[in-house]
């Protein structure tokens, strides 16, 4: 006798989400069908732009008012609830669907405290008393492994750490037992070991409790890391899904077989590549501590880095990775000059002033729509640098434009404002500002860390070329170490603001000498496909 199988927790029939008019295509999501079983993960793949993050918006009834009602039908546990009314929705949500959104800095309300926001959710669905709620949320929190629940209920959302965040939105998301769970790219800003943490929790709530969970993600190492099936979007439509193995071992679309081929390997790239280029930059036991508290509070101490030593030369690429916390963009930011060590120096070849010193070193952050001016077109933002250094506006215009072409955009688009391109293309801008100035060293900071695989392929690409044809000495920091076998000569490990292990990548890689270093490498989602044999 054949075993019925469960119905679907969600089934999506046919969703077409119309853009507005004058857009590159007719759909943001164009009849799409799919569904979730109880007990089931299912990934939605792509990059951005293909529909995935509209599409959970649509389930969840928070789509932009911007989009018109879509068409097709959402079926959850069998009911149409495209026609569910405001009241309804808001009853479903929490209580039948939760959801875990990608930033969650942007999610959590950064004036209340982390405890009162998930008691939100309980004071929203639930009629209990203030003690049974206490109880509920201090029970969530210690579910999803926050350490000291009761002392961190009354944090405030930046007074935690990236990984704690993500957990009090896991929290939130599940306080009321959901039957189904919406993960829009969750770990896509984590570190490794914190995504593995992460990943391993949001399996093992789900298999307690039979979810079914809606997975979102750019990031195929995760995919292969949890999904039971997977469905692969382009431009508004699905053109490919099933068994994750069928999926991603045997792939039928070419879109999905280029996804597949832009995720970086564990293989250095750069593998026995000797740079022999001058020193560019040279630091020495750098130190930066900080101090807290008062007369109302203890005074605390955080040694956020201790007496890291290194040297970059021209041509070569240094990587920096370890956690967060661990004092990777401390040290960039010391190195840069944004803040002041406590100790220690750093010196640069070919400055002997501080304002030599900002030209010769330029860095590219991991937001570039948060480090570009909203209100500034593109190319006013590049030629700031060089008209502050002498430069007239024509000829600062004339090399923007030249750099824009550099990058791989069009020279005229230095007339356009940041929100007018993609997040790859903001990076590219990114670079082509820092270029501006000339710069001897160029810091990248998880420049590539939220981008998609295949942007992030270009981007990487771009940044080899530029080093090579510029001759410049990079410092990239990173929480990937896939990334850093692409494009690293040299890497240093760096764990509670002390480096613990450095040497070429290919020898780190395949015998890491560190406790800590094993681990990193351990925690990389779908690590087995893609390890180098020592």
């Amino acid at each position: 006798m054949l075993m019925k199988m469960p119905p679907p927790v969600i089934e999506v029939q046919d969703l077409a989400i119309s853009l507005p008019g004058g857009g590159d295509r007719g759909f943001a999501v164009d009849h799409v069908s799919f569904s979730v079983a109880a007990g089931e993960i299912v990934c939605v793949v792509g990059e951005s732009g293909s529909g995935k993050s509209v599409t959970a918006q649509s389930i969840m009834g928070l789509l932009p008012k911007v989009f018109p009602k879509p068409a097709g039908r959402i079926l959850f546990e069998g009911k149409d609830i495209t026609a569910a009314t405001p009241s309804e929705m808001r009853d479903l949500r929490g209580r039948g669907i939760g959801m875990i959104f990608q930033e969650p800095m942007t999610a959590l309300n950064p004036v209340q405290a982390v405890g009162k926001q998930i008691d939100e959710v309980l004071r929203t669905h639930l009629s209990l008393s203030r003690t049974e709620r206490f109880a509920r949320v201090i029970a969530a929190m210690t579910e999803v492994r926050l350490p000291d629940p009761e002392g961190m209920y009354h944090a405030f959302p930046h007074q935690l750490s990236g990984g704690q965040r993500q957990r009090v939105l896991i929290a939130a998301a599940l306080i009321l037992q959901p039957r189904l769970l919406i993960a829009d790219e969750p770990t896509t800003a984590l570190d490794v070991t914190t995504q593995a943490q992460i990943l391993s929790q949001i399996r093992d709530l789900q298999r307690e409790r039979g979810m079914g969970v809606l997975f979102i993600t750019h990031d195929i190492g995760v995919v292969r890391e949890i999904a039971d099936r997977v469905v692969v979007m382009k431009a508004g439509k699905v053109v490919e899904h099933g068994p994750t193995v069928q999926v991603l071992d045997a792939p039928t679309s070419d879109y999905t077989r280029m996804l597949i081929a832009s995720v970086p390997t564990l293989e250095p790239k750069r593998s026995g590549h000797v740079v022999n280029g001058d020193v560019a930059v040279k630091v020495d036991t750098l130190t930066k501590t900080y101090h807290s508290g008062g007369i109302f509070r203890d005074r605390r101490t955080v040694h956020a880095l201790q007496g890291a030593s290194l040297s970059v030369r021209r041509g070569e690429t240094l990587g920096i990775i370890g956690e967060s916390g661990s004092g990777k963009s401390t040290l960039a930011r010391c190195i840069t000059q944004l803040i002041e060590p406590s100790s220690g120096s750093v010196t640069l070849a070919a400055a002997k002033n501080g304002r030599a010193f900002r030209q010769r070193i330029q860095m590219v952050f991991q937001d570039p729509y948060r480090s570009l001016n909203p209100r500034r077109t593109v190319g006013q933002s590049i030629i700031e640098g060089p008209m502050n250094f002498g430069q007239s506006k024509a000829e600062a215009l004339e090399r923007a434009r030249e750099l824009m072409k550099l990058v791989g955009l069009e020279p005229h688009a230095v007339d356009r404002f940041p929100h007018q391109f993609s997040g790859g293309q903001r990076q590219r801008i990114s670079i082509a500002r820092a270029l501006a100035m000339e710069p001897d060293i160029l810091v990248a900071d998880e420049a590539v860390s939220a981008l998609d695989v295949s942007v992030q392929a270009q981007v990487l690409r771009l940044i080899d070329d530029i080093q090579k044809r510029f001759d410049l000495a990079i410092l990239f920091i990173t929480h990937d170490l896939r990334v850093a076998a692409q494009i690293c000569d040299r890497l240093i490990v760096m764990h509670r603001g002390e480096v613990v292990e450095q040497g070429p990548v290919s020898s780190i890689f395949a015998a890491p000498v560190h406790q800590y270093t094993r681990e990193l490498l351990a925690s990389i989602p779908g690590r087995a496909e893609h390890m180098v044999p020592a």
